[in-house]
């Protein structure tokens, strides 16, 4: 079945770090990625970005739609919408276009809400010749 719309990807199509995974460094994606595991760095993603319950990420995010259910220290950006889930914990400012923040979510810091903000990932890959 061929796809229709470029933005809709198949569950093959996330990326996943799984719980037991540590990384220092920036994860530049394409498409979906699921984070279970432990990130200190930035995340820069065209497509959705989910944190799982046990992850924990120190950096700033870029995404089309974030999901948190873990904790998150940094600046979140998001083209759509940011859902914070009920046992997630964000210190730290969010941009986002749609915010939901479920019951018994913590949120310590500034929120900008408006339809335009920019996701594009700064790739330094693409800056090289």
């Amino acid at each position: 079945m061929a796809k229709n719309n470029k933005e809709s990807y198949s569950p093959e199509d996330v990326s996943i770090l799984s719980s037991g995974i540590k990384i220092e460094g920036n994860i530049f994606s394409e498409g979906n990625v699921r984070i279970d595991g432990k990130v200190i760095g930035d995340v820069l993603s065209n497509g959705n970005l989910t944190l799982g319950e046990h992850s924990s990420l120190r950096g700033e995010i870029k995404a089309k739609n974030i999901t948190i259910s873990g904790k998150v220290e940094g600046t979140l950006f998001t083209s759509e919408k940011l859902v914070l889930e009920t046992k997630s914990s964000v210190t730290g400012d969010i941009s986002c276009k749609i915010l939901v923040v479920e019951p018994g979510a913590k949120f310590n810091g500034n929120s900008k809400m408006s339809e335009s903000i920019n996701i594009t990932p700064n790739n330094p890959n693409e800056s090289r010749g």
